[in-house]
């Protein structure tokens, strides 16, 4: 796990601001919102990410019977504020064996979601077929959110995106089979506004999938 910012586009190296650029800077992706390094799964951290967040920060609530939250991490920094979130989720798969799910959001042309589920970024861009019915649904804010399957990505995961509140909804489920989970339509939370609920997330050891390809 490293302990500095990195590019959310690729993971690389990235260069602070200073005299000839008032914002960071990745040597292939030029100006990004640095992503932080991931904190491991613990109500404090969580309390961190969501405090400073401000874009959503999205989780299964309730969560999956079994499934535990297992890390976090933001893309931003002190003077921008999140930009991006990504909040990693581990339990029993709908077929058996183990699921992961990482639900990004992210504000257009970050490219943390597009970093995970295995494309190139920053957004869906022709990836994402929004010309048909959707594929799933969440609901946020109280009402259905519709998903529709990205293309192109690893045989590994299934990956799923949309809008929500205005911002891109990323869901990438490993292993592939395990995308069925996204058929029960999950209620998703914004933790910034669980309040003390927040207490109540179970946690499980940190997600290996979160630390990036």
């Amino acid at each position: 796990m490293r302990g500095e910012p990195s590019c959310p586009k690729c993971g690389g190296r990235v260069r602070a601001p200073g005299l000839f650029s008032d914002s960071w800077q990745c040597a292939v992706h030029g100006p990004v919102h640095p992503l932080q390094p991931v904190i491991p799964p613990s109500v404090e951290g969580l309390g961190v990410v969501v405090s400073r967040s401000k874009v959503p920060v999205w989780m299964p609530w309730p969560l999956p019977v079994g499934w535990l939250f297992t890390g976090v991490a933001s893309a931003g920094d002190d003077r921008t504020g999140g930009r991006a979130t990504v909040v990693a989720c581990t339990g029993p798969g709908p077929l058996g064996g183990l699921g992961e799910l990482l639900l990004v959001a992210e504000e257009l042309g970050v490219g943390l979601g597009a970093r995970f589920a295995g494309i190139d970024g920053p957004d869906p861009g022709p990836n994402l077929d929004v010309s048909g019915p959707p594929h799933a649904k969440v609901v946020t804010d109280g009402r259905p959110t519709p998903l529709w399957h990205v293309k192109g990505v690893p045989e590994d995961r299934a990956v799923f995106a949309g809008e929500a509140r205005g911002l891109w909804l990323w869901a990438i489920v490993w292993p592939e089979q395990s995308g069925l989970l996204m058929y029960d339509e999950l209620v998703l939370a914004d933790l910034r506004d669980a309040g003390a609920e927040v207490e109540l997330v179970p946690c499980g050891a940190l997600s290996p999938r979160i630390l990036g390809p």
